[in-house]
Order: C-alpha cells, then sequence, then structure tokens
C-alpha cells in the first residue's frame, strides 16, 4: 500500500493551499494572474492528481491480478455510467466481482451525480495543464445588494432583478431610476462587490474548486482505505 506517500501528499497540499489562498487573494486585489500563481495551482492539482493516481494502484495491486503490465490506467473520472463500466472494466479487471462495494463507491462519486461535479472539473484542469499550460484564468466581479431592516434582510443580484415602480422592500419604496431603496433610518443598505478568478470555460470559483478538490480527494483516500 502506499499509504505513507497519499498522507504525505495530502499534508503538503493542505500547506500549499494555504500558501496559495493568500497569494490568490493578494492578487485579485491587485486585478492580476502572475506566472507564479499558475504554477502554484498546477503545482497542487499535480499533487492531488497523484494522490489519486496512488489510490488505483493499490486498487490494481489487491483486487486485479488479471491486470496486464504495461497498461494505461486512470482513476476513474468518466462523463456518464456506460462509460464507466466500460473504461473501469478494463482499468480495473475482475474488480466488480472481487470486490463490488468498492466497484459501487467509485461510481457513486463519478461528477455525472450531483455534488461530485467538482471530480470533473477538477479533471478538466489537469488535462487541460498538459505541455506546462494552465488553463487560463479570468478575473469576474459580481455584485450583491443586501437590504437589512427590523423584520428580516433580503439579498439580490441586481444584473438579474430589475424593479418598477411601486415595488417596497421592508415598507420602503425602491427608486426604478437607481434600483435602490430610497435612503430610510430603518435600513441599512450594502452593496457588495464579490471578486474571483475562474477558469476559462469552467464557471466556479478556481479556490473553490481547489478546496473542494482537496476536501473530496482526502475523503476519497480515507473512504477507499477500509477495502485496501
Amino acid at each position: 500500500m502506499r499509504t505513507e506517500n497519499i498522507q504525505a501528499l495530502l499534508k503538503r497540499s493542505q500547506k500549499d493551499l494555504a500558501a496559495l489562498q493568500i497569494k490568490y487573494e493578494k492578487c485579485l486585489h491587485e486585478k492580476v494572474i502572475p506566472a507564479d500563481l499558475k504554477i502554484d495551482i498546477k503545482n497542487l492539482a499535480g499533487n492531488l492528481r497523484s494522490v489519486l493516481d496512488y489510490i488505483t494502484n493499490d486498487i490494481r495491486d489487491k483486487y486485479c491480478p488479471p491486470a496486464k503490465t504495461g497498461e494505461r490506467f486512470y482513476f476513474p473520472i468518466l462523463p456518464d455510467v456506460t462509460s464507466f463500466n466500460g473504461r473501469c472494466a478494463n482499468w480495473y479487471p475482475g474488480l466488480q466481482k472481487s470486490c463490488p462495494d468498492l466497484w459501487t463507491y467509485l461510481e457513486s462519486i463519478q461528477p455525472y451525480h450531483q455534488g461530485c461535479e467538482w471530480l470533473g472539473h477538477f479533471n478538466r484542469i489537469n488535462n487541460e495543464n498538459k505541455h506546462e499550460n494552465l488553463v487560463e484564468q479570468i478575473r469576474t466581479e459580481t455584485k450583491r445588494i443586501n437590504v437589512k431592516f427590523n423584520s428580516g434582510q433580503v439579498s439580490w443580484d441586481p444584473a438579474a432583478v430589475k424593479f418598477g415602480p411601486g415595488v417596497r422592500i421592508g415598507g420602503v419604496p425602491v427608486n426604478p431610476i437607481t434600483q435602490m431603496p430610497i435612503p430610510h433610518p430603518s435600513q441599512t443598505v450594502e452593496v457588495v462587490t464579490w471578486v474571483d478568478f475562474r477558469f476559462d470555460g469552467i464557471n466556479v470559483s478556481a479556490i473553490a474548486l481547489l478546496k473542494n478538490s482537496l476536501n473530496g480527494i482526502s475523503k476519497i483516500a480515507q473512504y477507499v482505505r477500509k477495502w485496501l
């Protein structure tokens, strides 16, 4: 088993993510994406991918004696159940019979299941980082308006909501020109601008994806260990 290597990589990834997040926040403020940030992201993603590779080798060593040496095989990250069944039958010959619970678990975490989409996104940024080129990140700004009043609070995206005449929020009229409640002592109005980086073509926060990947892969490693 490669448990020691897996734990070392996960520990290193936790440390690297903490340092990367500090640099990430600084880059958001400066509105630039320097090359060294891309390298840090590439290295973190690569180390997490190596964890999945170690898990894959442990599974093959224990449950797939018919597997031929020299064949290419990967941790399963497939787009649909048909692809999963076909690819895994080749990558993990005999696994479905020798350890059906593990087979079922691997199928249950595929990115076509709700809540597991992060794994597909993680796989994409790794696959598209070939030749040392990181998928380009895009800086995005998203505004949100929060209004607090005595009986509660409301929040909305001004890009998605347009108010007409006669609209009131917490009893206070909304100015249809400014799209904001008319100033009133009973309310606190806050305009929040969220700033983030996103990978091109992947509509998720880059830092959130890295956090979800570290958390998700740590859970996979912990869960699969009981079968190894």
